[in-house]
């Protein structure tokens, strides 16, 4: 018997049973994905975690997860880990669009990078696969320093990095995922790209007295060199791609404030002090 593909039937799904339908997180337990999960359950819709280790797995690089992720999924958070500018990233994204909107999922919002090159090739895939798409640019998050990648720097008192005196608006996690879900639940977005950033360009120097300010302790910053800091990722195991990023920072693309927080949600997006403030009070930093 011939049947018809699922997105067919999705065509015609009420109101009602869109926002019944779950939502697919990529993701879901990382520093946007996480509070987007919890922003939707906030709402009463239903969220779907997709990472390695989630009730659900999702892997990137393994395609055969992808079909159960996607099960009944009315739309989805598309995040690229590690990087939407590493090679295979456009390929891998492109594919999974496809998959996902022959599937019946009928919106996909995507995480991607401020001034990537390689992001814009990402997202150009995803909108070739045919659903109804919002793209998120973010520049670097506020939360670098406090879950991930600059955690430990704070906690020893030393930012040793390769960004001489260049500046960044640096954007809160919590702004992004206000965007997000904006994007997945109201269709006055779809179809829109948002470049977001904080309020602000700071240099890491004013990034090391912000967050002196709100441990009361002392957190200098450190210019290094590329090579230094490519030689320090290689000791610690991590991909030396990841020193390429701060070219995003120190060749002054992304130094300018962009309002896409405020074009998207009508308010004004979080400061730094605000946020080192409110991540000091966690107790993130405490040596």
């Amino acid at each position: 018997m011939y049947r018809l593909p699922r997105r067919d039937f999705n065509v015609a799904m009420s109101t009602q049973e869109q926002n019944t339908a779950p939502i697919l997180v990529i993701g879901g337990t990382g520093k946007t994905g996480r509070r987007v999960v919890e922003r939707l359950q906030r709402l009463g819709r239903p969220a779907r975690s997709g990472s390695r280790s989630s009730e659900t797995p999702f892997v990137w690089e393994d395609e055969s997860t992808w079909e159960a992720a996607l099960d009944a999924v009315s739309a989805a958070y598309v995040t690229y880990s590690p990087d939407l500018a590493f090679p295979g990233a456009k390929e891998a994204v492109g594919r999974f669009a496809t998959f996902a909107v022959e599937r019946g999922v009928r919106r996909l919002v995507l995480l991607s990078g401020r001034g990537e090159e390689g992001a814009v090739a990402s997202e150009d895939a995803l909108k070739a696969a045919g659903g109804d798409w919002t793209v998120v640019r973010a520049n670097w998050f506020n939360q670098n320093f406090s879950e991930s990648f600059f955690l430990d720097s704070v906690r020893s008192g030393e930012l040793a990095l390769p960004t001489g005196d260049s500046v960044e608006p640096f954007v809160d996690a919590d702004d992004i995922a206000d965007v997000v879900v904006a994007a997945l639940t109201d269709e006055r977005h779809i179809g829109k790209t948002y470049e977001l950033s904080g309020p602000r360009l700071l240099s890491f120097h004013d990034v090391a007295r912000e967050l002196s300010a709100a441990t009361g302790r002392t957190i200098t910053y450190i210019p290094v060199s590329v090579d230094d800091y490519r030689a320090a990722l290689r000791e610690l195991g991590e991909p030396e791609e990841f020193a390429d990023l701060f070219t995003l920072i120190v060749d002054g693309r992304n130094a300018s404030l962009v309002h896409g927080v405020r074009e998207a949600l009508g308010r004004e997006p979080k400061d730094f002090a605000d946020y080192a403030k409110e991540a000091a009070a966690t107790g993130c930093w405490d040596a």
